[in-house]
């Protein structure tokens, strides 16, 4: 049987989402003393990004290793590095490249064994472990019927608020077993929607 769990939370920027992530990470596996930090380095956010997620890390007393990746091969490059560093866990940065690959760096995890978390919640319905983050899906089904209303969809985005994030963990119960982990009920009470 699997079983997923969702929940929803305010945000404004996905960006933004990353440190969050690191820290709900860190509360799944709390026995990872090292976490990676996978991003882009040709995204705009990506310093930004690093900047906060090293915040994150000090505050909680983490190791932060950031990994950088721009081709497929670098993906698998910083997969790589992450034996090499005894990373317990990985956060895979919000960017459309690595979106673009979402098959790749969700096999990839799986076959290292590195419980990761992912910007979106395509990647947990990928087989992902956990994400922290929208659906990309209905964002882009929000934009174009905002921008297909003119000078409505303008007042629909001031009106509508920060739109809703969406926690997605343990996508597959023999991945969680493997990885010898067990969602915290904390982070389930968190969570609005469990799919089994």
């Amino acid at each position: 049987m699997t079983r997923s769990v969702a929940g929803l939370f305010g945000f404004n920027q996905q960006d933004d989402l990353t440190a969050s992530g690191f820290e709900l990470l860190s509360e799944l596996v709390p026995r990872a003393g090292v976490i990676g930090l996978l991003v882009n380095p040709n995204s705009p956010a990506t310093e930004r990004v690093i900047q906060d997620v090293q915040k994150a890390a000090r505050t909680k007393g983490l190791q932060l290793h950031v990994l950088k990746a721009s081709s497929e091969s670098e993906i698998d490059t910083a997969f790589a590095s992450l034996v090499r560093l005894h990373a317990g866990a990985l956060v895979v940065g919000a960017d459309p490249f690595l979106t673009g690959r979402r098959e790749q760096l969700v096999a990839l995890a799986s076959r290292r064994a590195v419980p990761s978390i992912y910007a979106w919640r395509e990647f947990a319905a990928s087989g992902g472990l956990i994400s922290y983050g929208g659906s990309l899906t209905s964002a882009f089904r929000l934009v174009g019927r905002l921008r297909g209303k003119g000078p409505q969809g303008r007042q629909a985005r001031r009106s509508a608020g920060p739109a809703a994030s969406d926690l997605r963990a343990g996508r597959q119960s023999q991945d969680r077993q493997a990885l010898g982990l067990t969602v915290p009920r904390q982070l389930l009470a968190r969570a609005t929607t469990v799919i089994e």
